[in-house]
């Protein structure tokens, strides 16, 4: 007889119970689980600690009794999907939102043709409208609300968008980006490596990673800021080329020149969880990136009820379309309060 096995997978901060005979396989126990969560195979997503880590699919026909560490003190399996349910109607309400923002981008766009206003884009793919200093910033920021404590999250991204160091270097080089988000370091993270940021599209979306591995604190900031710089040289180029390098030692150094609260020191031991994180970055234990993200749509998928600072309790799925007519209507906003504030004056 082929006695069972009972594993807890934990889904969402719910622990789960899942019953595989004793000789199944990685296969058999996604299978099983599509079965009891309605979770499609394809959407799974299994960190097993302490080892292998991430498991994606395909998954191999691998025994589960030959890599699960169940006696270890550390042993947890957690699953990262979305059940099939809740794809379908984040899919439906993706259409009805991406509809009225199309609306919306084309009121947007023939309001700035009649008022006739400049446009310029810069090479590289960052998106510009205006020699304007307040057009050259992170115009929409996005905890992750599925993770713990959302709201100091979105205070990092806060403090990495009024860094006067950040400030100064987007201004110079014209960089205008509409959405930075936080990284959920679990979909990330392998066995062999952590990547702590991305750019998607040359300057539409970067991305962070804020949170450290076990989600129970913040990573050193002045090293999140030189991952910030680091994807801001993506902006104009994609390749880790000398190029590539060059601008991004140039951002470092305008970044530290310009950061004039801190003078190049620590601000606040409280604010740092790992003031070592940059040696691992230097050391190759963890990667920045793997060059600059291009093509297809980023949609942030099933985070419904994330905060923003331009749009406070927005939520919903965003496209790259969305996002971009949404920043242009920010960039509008200011440009009409700025042009009241003239004729005040």
């Amino acid at each position: 007889m082929d006695s069972p096995m009972e594993l807890n997978i934990h889904h969402h901060g719910t622990p789960h119970i899942i019953h595989v005979p004793s000789s199944a396989t990685l296969q058999d126990l996604t299978s099983e689980i599509t079965n009891v969560l309605n979770i499609p195979v394809d959407n799974q997503k299994l960190l097993i600690a302490p080892k292998p880590g991430m498991q994606k699919a395909p998954f191999a026909p691998t025994r589960l009794n030959e890599i699960l560490q169940t006696s270890s003190p550390k042993f947890k399996i957690t699953l990262l999907g979305t059940p099939a349910k809740a794809i379908a109607d984040l899919h439906q309400q993706s259409e009805s939102e991406k509809q009225r923002q199309e609306a919306r981008a084309s009121a947007l766009a023939a309001a700035r043709r009649n008022k006739q206003t400049p446009t310029s884009r810069r090479s590289g793919g960052v998106h510009t409208i205006s020699s304007s200093s307040n057009n050259y910033t992170f115009h929409r920021l996005l905890p992750l609300s599925y993770l713990p404590n959302p709201d100091r999250s979105l205070d990092f991204l806060k403090r990495l968008r009024d860094d006067p160091g950040i400030r100064a270097a987007m201004a110079k080089h014209k960089f205008s980006v509409p959405l930075l988000t936080e990284m959920n370091p679990a979909e990330h993270t392998t066995s062999e490596s952590r990547t702590l940021g991305l750019n998607r599209n040359k300057g539409e979306v970067i991305e962070l990673r804020l949170r450290t591995d076990a989600y129970d604190g913040y990573r050193d900031y002045r090293t999140i800021r030189k991952t910030l710089c680091h994807e801001l040289a993506h902006c104009v180029f994609g390749p880790h080329d000398r190029d590539f390098w060059d601008l991004t030692s140039q951002i470092e150094k305008e970044v530290e020149r310009a950061d004039w609260k801190s003078g190049g020191n620590q601000l606040s031991s409280q604010e740092f969880y790992n003031p070592g994180d940059w040696d691992s970055v230097q050391d190759g234990e963890e990667f920045v990136d793997e060059c600059g993200w291009t093509g297809g749509e980023f949609v942030l998928g099933g985070l419904q009820g994330d905060s923003a600072s331009s749009q406070p309790g927005s939520g919903g799925a965003l496209t790259r379309r969305e996002i971009m007519a949404r920043a242009a209507e920010e960039r509008m906003k200011r440009e009409t309060q700025t042009r009241k504030q003239d004729d005040a004056t």
